[in-house]
């Protein structure tokens, strides 16, 4: 993959990954004057139900047939095999998950009550498995992930504002909410025929596939337990109205979240390869493209959500809202430690193939937020979620840095940091004065968004910041053009 291939696909990538979270976000203040906070709280209950059956389903196969598939897509033949292989294999898991939500759903009082929600977001567990999403991210396309990802966004989007009226919509409102996410999923099981052809099997090779996968997911489950077990005992122990505010700031910084993350599977492909035949060069050519792109993006990211996040709160949620400030400036923290964890473990021993290690470190971290969020978020409230979350990305980032491959990670590596580290100070500084002038929270946002938006960018092309000024070259030379 040369370096203009993967900076279109981070482009492309990236689009794609924020059109997942803006297009809800963009709803959300409609949503949550509408429905209010208990009805928000009731579908984010729901989906962190949905979440861990969709687990079971997905069995930890994204990860593992992406890098699969990439070793043998130059050979249709074996790709369509091999795909083939791992589809037939998920499509067990996924009724496997669907018999045990059948249980919860039939027996247990909480999950119970809210059945006929949960059974309707659900649909997008065996849409997710059908989709088989893995092929085109193998094959590098993420031109068309991109466009029939925003296509089915912006139909969700009318739909929402057509439909959605007062708070009993909230069913109609999860019903259109999965239709953006699994009709995208649907149209791509007929798009991936150009690659390969896909079927069913019997002989899907269990014995090859098999001990992979499910080490990948217990991985990936401990990963979902201290990604999602926040909300869920919120619900139990606290209530619907503090998952309302919780699940609103939690949506506010998954945006920067996923976008900063969403280089991972442009690189992971290549990153496997590279692992794998031990190329040192590319290796630390791709990684310190990634970190770069997500230190340059997250950096100020952060710094804004620290320092505005009672301004975007009352932006995106209105008064009843202001409670989740909190937790959203501690959610902010987060990013940093993320921004580590992400480079350190996915991009570093995710990619080299280190799942054993990768599930001890996640095994841990998920014990230690468990633990740490059935003690503090009785007593606490929603501002220990978001500092147990914080807590378990530090605690990942110490237990992986030990284990990097010194001859491939290196000091340079950390003076990457500095670039994006230095600028974001000096919008901190913009930011804080323009608060300290304003009372307005819309005038807050617009300035530091462009003020201070406008000094940072200029900062890293004083310091010659490789991003910043391959981005002002790309649009000097288009406008040259057009002129």
């Amino acid at each position: 993959m040369t370096e203009a291939s993967i900076k279109k696909n981070t482009i492309y990538n990236t689009l794609k990954t924020a059109s997942t979270i803006l297009f809800p976000l963009i709803t959300f203040p409609y949503i949550s004057r509408v429905l209010q906070p208990e009805n928000v709280g009731k579908i984010n209950f729901g989906n962190s139900v949905v979440s861990y059956f969709s687990l079971i389903a997905t069995l930890g196969v994204t990860t593992y047939a992406t890098r699969e598939c990439a070793k043998v897509k130059s050979d249709k033949q074996r790709l369509g095999e091999t795909a083939s292989e791992i589809l037939s294999i998920n499509l067990m898991t996924t009724g496997l998950a669907y018999v045990l939500l059948a249980v919860p759903l039939a027996f247990y009082g909480k999950i119970r009550d809210y059945r006929l929600l949960i059974i309707i977001q659900s649909l997008t567990i065996v849409c997710t498995t059908i989709g088989a999403d893995w092929l085109n991210i193998a094959m590098e396309d993420f031109r068309y992930i991109t466009i029939r990802t925003v296509a089915f966004q912006v139909i969700s989007l009318v739909l929402t504002f057509t439909f959605v009226h007062k708070p009993d919509d909230y069913v109609i409102f999860a019903i259109i909410t999965v239709l953006s996410s699994s009709g995208a999923n649907v149209a791509n099981a007929f798009y991936r025929r150009k690659y390969c052809k896909v079927r069913f099997t019997i002989q899907c090779k269990p014995k090859r596939h098999l001990m992979p996968i499910l080490r990948l997911f217990a991985m990936l489950v401990a990963q979902q337990i201290f990604t999602m077990c926040d909300v869920t005992i919120i619900g139990l122990k606290l209530g619907d109205y503090e998952v309302g505010l919780y699940s609103t700031a939690l949506k506010i910084y998954n945006v920067v979240s996923q976008v900063m993350g969403s280089i991972l599977w442009v690189v992971m492909p290549q990153l496997s390869v590279a692992f794998a035949e031990r190329k040192k060069d590319e290796l630390q050519r791709i990684l310190g493209y990634a970190l770069r792109f997500s230190s340059t993006i997250g950096f100020p990211c952060a710094v804004g959500l620290f320092t505005l996040s009672a301004e975007i709160i009352a932006a995106v949620g209105g008064e009843s809202y202001a409670g989740a400030s909190i937790a959203l400036r501690i959610l902010a923290l987060t990013l940093l430690a993320g921004l580590a964890s992400n480079f350190t473990f996915n991009m570093n021993l995710l990619s080299a193939g280190r799942d054993k290690l990768c599930f001890f470190i996640c095994l841990v971290a998920a014990v230690v937020n468990i633990v740490t969020n059935f003690i503090l978020i009785p007593r606490f409230g929603i501002g220990a979620a978001a500092a147990t979350t914080c807590a378990s990305q530090v605690l990942i980032v110490g237990m992986a840095v030990p284990f990097l491959d010194r001859r491939i990670f290196s000091i340079e590596f950390v003076k990457m940091l500095f670039q994006p580290l230095a600028a974001s100070m000096g919008l901190f500084l913009v930011v804080s004065v323009i608060k300290l002038l304003s009372g307005n929270i819309w005038f807050e946002l617009g300035a530091s968004v462009t003020l201070g938006g406008s000094l940072y960018f200029i900062m890293l092309l004083l310091m010659k910041n490789e991003l910043a000024v391959g981005f002002l070259e790309h649009i000097t030379t288009r406008w040259r053009k057009r002129t």
